[in-house]
């Protein structure tokens, strides 16, 4: 491995070039991530493994299997990824074993690959069918060339707030630029209630103001990483953000759906949140809220993209697994199909749909607890259409968000500003992937 890379460097063929092309920085793997050839389909009947924190997934196996005899998908509960369930996944790949499909965060994807715990799905014709899942979710499980998994649900970020007070009481709007954000914070403020309140401890948030304002943090080129989190797009949210810390004008003790969130939303003291899709079944459960909130979109910068992401999950095809083909094929159905797509809404609670053309049944259909709005159709569907598609998750995203979630908790007690912590963490983290065996280079 050379020691250092440039920008000038090509970019590399295929993901192969970056993460494959790794193997001797991973830790040992039984698995065919790197095989000379795919494994054909199989002749006869085939049994599929699936381990999956989603709850009753079994339900959505099940109406797959009812439609043929070829394929059986038998599926295991796990705990949570980093509860246990990647450790879990890791241990059994290791080992040679496994199950032929695991849940793996889409954040998580590139660093699951570079352990060698995934099979390549571009030598299983994945490239074939990408189109048919929504663009923002099938770049995030792409590294160069090859898809390292099937995108399952995504968090395409909105606005959620009280329209009851917002507009009733304060006789405001839900912002629609970052410029409008931090006048209605203030005046929000200044009425002694919070527009929204923040856990400076998670990460995800700054990620994906960043994402959105069209930072591209990580980018695979050549054999490594270009890493670039002090661009203009960056830096124009630490500073934005430095701003409103600093102004004292949100909430900063906790996060949203913790169990003071939510007390203080019932009583109309917090009045939003700006997160993924997925936030509308848990701003469900704020006390005496049915038909008194509604939804906007993500506040926007002058340039940059509608929406960023935050959170969602893949479907992985595990580097051990003996029946790739088959699991490909499974996935295709349960990440496409609308029957899939409809059973893991009204089974699992997925996020926002992955699949490029389909939303859900329910999901095209008014809102009661929203204000009667049709808030997918009308919020979500531009959101996720406005994505940072050139966004890459790096193989360390799990450290990369706690070193960030540390440095938003520094900014927030005023010890380090964001315009001083995202320099301090780029050199940190490319310190980190090399320290992994990586090539890594701070973008100049």
């Amino acid at each position: 491995m050379t020691p250092r890379l440039t920008r000038r460097t090509a970019l590399a063929g295929t993901g192969a070039g970056v993460l494959a092309g790794l193997a001797a920085c991973a830790p040992p793997n039984p698995g065919n991530v790197n095989a000379d050839a795919a494994i054909p389909p199989s002749d006869g009947p085939v049994t599929l493994s699936y381990w999956a924190w989603l709850k009753d997934l079994h339900k959505v196996a099940e109406i797959f299997n009812q439609t043929q005899d070829r394929i059986t998908v038998e599926t295991t509960w796990i705990p949570g990824g980093n509860t246990g369930g990647y450790a879990k996944i890791l241990s059994a790949v290791a080992a040679g074993g496994g199950p032929d499909i695991a849940q793996v965060e889409l954040r998580q994807v590139p660093e699951f690959a570079l352990a060698g715990a995934l099979t390549d799905l571009s030598r299983y014709g994945f490239a074939e069918s990408a189109d048919a899942f929504d663009p923002g979710a099938v770049a995030q499980v792409k590294v160069g060339e090859s898809y390292w998994a099937v995108p399952q649900d995504t968090g395409p970020v909105g606005t959620f707030y009280n329209r009851e007070v917002l507009e009733g009481e304060l006789g405001l709007s839900a912002p629609a630029t970052w410029a409008d954000f931090r006048e209605t914070a203030g005046t929000v403020s200044e009425a002694g209630k919070n527009l929204i309140t923040l856990d400076p401890s998670d990460g995800s948030y700054l990620i994906s103001w960043a994402q959105q304002s069209g930072a591209v943090w990580f980018q695979a080129e050549g054999d490594g990483w270009i890493v670039d989190m002090t661009g203009d797009a960056s830096m124009r949210v630490a500073e934005f953000w430095d701003e409103i810390l600093a102004a004292n004008i949100i909430g900063t003790g906790y996060g949203a759906f913790s169990t003071p969130w939510m007390a203080a939303a019932g009583e109309g003291n917090v009045l939003a949140t700006i997160s993924g899709s997925w936030s509308d079944a848990l701003v469900k459960s704020v006390p005496d809220a049915e038909g008194k909130w509604a939804v906007a979109p993500m506040p926007t910068w002058p340039d940059g993209f509608a929406s960023g992401a935050h959170g969602g999950s893949s479907a992985a095809v595990l580097s051990t697994s003996e029946h790739p083909a088959e699991a490909l094929e499974f996935l295709t159905w349960m990440c496409t199909d609308p029957v899939g797509i409809d059973a893991m809404i009204e089974h699992c609670g997925i996020g926002w749909s992955p699949a490029k053309d389909y939303i859900g049944e329910i999901r095209q259909q008014p809102s009661e607890f929203f204000s009667g709005q049709n808030y997918n159709e009308e919020v979500f569907v531009p959101m996720a259409e406005g994505q940072n598609l050139d966004w890459t998750w790096a193989p360390l995203m799990q450290r990369a968000a706690a070193i960030v979630g540390d440095g938003m908790t520094t900014a927030v007690t005023g010890e380090v500003p964001l315009v001083d912590m995202l320099p301090q963490t780029q050199t940190k983290i490319v310190e980190i992937m090399r320290e992994m065996g990586l090539n890594a280079e701070e973008a100049r």
